[in-house]
């Protein structure tokens, strides 16, 4: 596999320099300035390029051509963004880069309920906590009706939750909800985000996928045009959130997709921990089903709780056995240069590191710190030339 770093630009606190140390050979960008929707022009994308080859590396995927609101909800100006985005993949496939990681969750990212969550070792992880998250749904944010998406259970542990927070830590726990994320120019704070919300309100699982299907019928249509792939991206967590609908949270929500969307061109973000932390998804199994459309790999890997919570893991550790995932990524490699595919070689990238040692004390984005995902990455390289002496014979067992 490729192994790749996700680089936010030159503002990221991890320099190319340190990606290159890392052992990677491959960046995963964007162009984070342009995240509303605008064209993607062919000079910025080379300027981009350019930095990156500047640093010894070769920008390998897309992550991401934002996907906006109107897009999602087909209101608006929705198809002036269509075409945009449709551009911005020409573009970018013009300049070289063809491998497009891309999302359809509705409003939110990547969601968690704390940023640094104590480890036994002294470092930390990211954490979704999902009685906070019920606590902050109802008691803080009140969403109306949010009480019936909860058991009575739920409702009493929030409760309680709820009463034993000091108001700064309801604050902190809504600005990690909803006021945090990587890379993006935009906040929301409550009665924005509660608007936002409105604007699902009568949206069902089915509508917000019949409105991602049409959407990647007219991105595919170009991917397929320029040579290049689309790896869309699973729901994180993979469960509702919010009473929003999620169409990317399941194998059987990639296999409508892909049924409805039958281009070689339309895949995935095989991202195991977004995957793994659904108890219903056997994340090595949705590898092997899906492995033609595995266009992109997140390997990180989180150990669920039973009330539905989770935390970052180390990457060999967590629901997923990481040796086995890697195992069938390398076999559906093997089977590809077997076809004669020209996307032979997957990309990987290891996410969501640990804040360990001196970065605790440095500015950096969380869960995108140096050293947690250097670990990461020397570890899943480890497994990777493991699993190849094991297949080559070079060692028995």
């Amino acid at each position: 596999m490729l192994q790749t770093w996700r680089w936010f630009g030159p503002d990221d606190p991890v320099s190319l320099e340190n990606v290159r140390q890392a052992g990677a050979a491959g960046v995963v960008s964007a162009l984070h300035h342009m995240n509303r929707g605008e064209v993607w022009s062919e000079d910025e994308l080379l300027k981009r390029r350019a930095e990156i080859e500047a640093g010894g590396l070769v920008w390998s995927v897309i992550e991401s051509i934002g996907v906006g609101e109107e897009i999602k909800t087909r209101s608006g100006a929705y198809g002036a963004k269509i075409d945009n985005h449709k551009q911005s993949i020409r573009n970018a496939a013009r300049v070289g880069v063809k491998t497009f990681c891309y999302n359809f969750m509705a409003i939110t990212d990547w969601t968690r309920t704390n940023l640094n969550w104590p480890l036994a070792n002294g470092g930390t992880a990211l954490r979704f906590d999902a009685v906070d998250c019920a606590a902050y749904d109802v008691y803080i944010l009140r969403r109306h009706g949010a009480e019936a998406d909860y058991t009575p259970e739920r409702m009493a542990a929030a409760r309680a939750r709820f009463q034993a927070m000091t108001p700064a830590e309801m604050g902190e726990l809504e600005r990690t909800l909803i006021d945090w994320l990587p890379a993006r120019d935009f906040t929301y704070d409550r009665q924005s985000f509660k608007r936002a919300l409105g604007a699902y309100k009568n949206v069902t699982v089915e509508d917000l996928r019949a409105k991602l299907i049409a959407f990647v019928r007219e991105i595919a249509a170009v991917a397929e045009e320029e040579g290049a792939r689309l790896a869309i991206h699973p729901d994180d967590p993979a469960f509702p959130l919010f009473g929003l609908p999620r169409v990317m949270s399941t194998a059987d929500d990639f296999r409508q997709l892909f049924a409805a969307v039958p281009s070689d061109a339309n895949g995935m973000t095989l991202c195991a921990g977004s995957l793994g932390s659904n108890s219903q998804n056997d994340v090595v199994a949705m590898a092997k089903e899906s492995g033609p459309r595995i266009h992109f790999a997140h390997l990180r890997n989180v150990k669920r709780e039973p009330d539905g919570s989770f935390f970052e893991a180390d990457h060999l550790a967590g629901e997923t056995d990481m040796v086995r995932l890697v195992a069938a990524l390398m076999s559906e490699e093997d089977r590809r240069r077997a076809e004669g595919r020209a996307d032979a070689e997957i990309p990987m990238r290891p996410d969501h590191g640990h804040l360990l040692g001196d970065d605790g004390k440095k500015r950096v984005n969380p869960g995108y710190s140096f050293i947690g995902r250097l670990k990461g990455l020397a570890e899943l390289r480890g497994v990777m030339q493991a699993v190849e002496a094991f297949r080559s014979g070079q060692v028995s067992r």
